[in-house]
């Protein structure tokens, strides 16, 4: 997979993407078959035990893409720009998004906001670095929206989304995730771009889909956004396995024979 390829899959085959944080389950992931690894600045709520994503760093994400790197190393990996790496100057920006191929061996990075930052993504792009945009429901946002609110609900905010995918496209993005928008405005999008679409949240009618590998693996029994599906419950699974271990100790039925080493073997 690379950019090209990626771009080209829109409209003849649905993309497939999943996010991933660690070398364990890039290696999982990758071996699936999805199409795009995401490295998220989710990593902060799902990993590091945040509450949203604004606290996670450029250096937690530089070790977290190095990680899904060397767990998946022919994957085509897109790691997240955390808050603030690239809000503050374009030179900052592209030193950062450069520190990611260069450093993480992402190949691509992903950013939030609209035509804002057409100037930003102009200057990442100019320089080699290959980006995808996102819209909608912009997580590094949520204090301006007030929440994690639905977007493009009505004709006014479903013609400014569209512009600025437009915007965007026009920038240089070679993709662009549509988060929590409304399905008739994400297939409008998407019918309008020539670059393939990203939905989460978004409906049936984007180029791909991604989702939080946690969500997917259920690993957070209190939490299931809508959009979401969990394929497995690995929370409750890894609960009872440990539980089984816990009394296995204490009852003195683990370590067993098999389980040790004895002189002369």
């Amino acid at each position: 997979m690379n950019v090209n390829k990626f771009k080209s899959m829109k409209g003849k085959k649905p993309i497939v993407m999943l996010t991933a944080y660690d070398s364990v389950f890039a290696s999982i992931v990758h071996q699936a078959g999805v199409d795009a690894i995401l490295v998220g600045d989710s990593l902060a709520n799902n990993v590091l035990g945040y509450a949203d994503t604004l606290p996670a760093t450029m250096e937690d994400m530089i070790r977290h893409t190095q990680a899904v790197r060397r767990g998946a190393p022919e994957a085509f990996i897109i790691a997240d720009m955390p808050f603030l790496s690239y809000q503050c100057s374009l030179d900052e920006a592209v030193r950062n998004a450069g520190r990611f191929l260069k450093e993480a061996g992402a190949n691509a990075v992903k950013l939030e906001g609209g035509s804002f930052f057409s100037t930003t993504i102009e200057r990442i792009v100019k320089s080699g670095i290959p980006v995808m945009g996102h819209l909608g429901l912009t997580p590094q946002s949520v204090n301006v929206f007030g929440g994690y609110k639905v977007q493009g609900k009505d004709d006014k905010s479903a013609k400014y989304l569209l512009e600025e995918a437009k915007a965007l496209e026009e920038a240089g993005v070679f993709s662009i995730v549509l988060e929590m928008v409304v399905e008739e405005t994400a297939k409008m999008i998407t019918e309008n771009l020539s670059i393939p679409t990203i939905g989460i949240g978004s409906g049936r009618f984007c180029d791909g889909q991604i989702l939080v590998i946690n969500d997917l693996l259920g690993m957070n029994p209190s939490f299931l956004p809508k959009f979401a599906k969990r394929y497995s419950n690995l929370f409750q699974i890894s609960l009872e396995a440990v539980r089984n271990y816990v009394s296995d100790v204490q009852n003195h039925r683990f370590p067993f024979e098999e389980n040790v080493f004895k002189a002369g073997e």
